[in-house]
């Protein structure tokens, strides 16, 4: 295994770690609620109560998050802009969206229907799984390597700056000396 390789293969796992690890601190809270429901003797209304919409509906705003700075941080993205995109819009319709409406309807109805149940954790899971997504879709398109760039150059000294460059997050436009306030 060449030094390149197992450079790309602890990255991919510290980034793993670092995403799990995410996932873990957000869900926290949530396991304290639902050792405190245990305790009370609750188990039963863990389902039905709006805690696990609201830990799907975080996690989702943290992947719309990721995906965002992905599109935002590469300026050379062509085709792949449009999935971006396509991401954005599945979290926002299969997961945030339903999961502000359950969290809505749930606190706002005193009897909760049975599917809730099953429609909360099925959310959660999803936005784990787009979370994930997310966080590679980012890494992959801020990552900088040199000799590895869009222009399939011989990795000499332009291709190392055109990296750094294109990396440039939201470069705003410097102003010219005729501009004027």
């Amino acid at each position: 295994m060449s030094d390149t390789q197992q450079r790309n293969e602890q990255h991919s796992l510290s980034m793993m770690y670092g995403t799990y690890a995410d996932i873990l601190f957000v869900l926290f809270p949530f396991l304290v609620i639902t050792m405190q429901r245990l305790w009370d003797g609750n188990l039963a209304e863990i389902l039905m109560r709006p805690d696990l919409s609201i830990a799907a509906a975080i996690l989702a705003g943290l992947a719309i998050g990721k995906f965002v700075l992905g599109l935002v941080s590469n300026r050379d993205l062509g085709r792949f802009k449009e999935r971006i995109v396509f991401f954005i819009a599945l979290t926002l319709f299969v997961v945030l969206g339903p999961a502000i409406i359950l969290m809505l309807s749930i606190v706002g109805d005193s009897e909760v229907p049975e599917f809730v149940a099953f429609v909360q954790p099925v959310l959660l899971i999803i936005a784990i799984s787009l979370y994930t997504t997310a966080i590679s879709i980012s890494n992959i398109l801020t990552r900088e390597e040199p000799g590895n760039t869009e222009a399939g150059g011989a990795g000499g000294l332009n291709d190392t700056a055109t990296a750094s460059a294109s990396h440039e997050p939201l470069a705003i436009p410097r102003r010219s000396g005729s501009d004027t306030v």
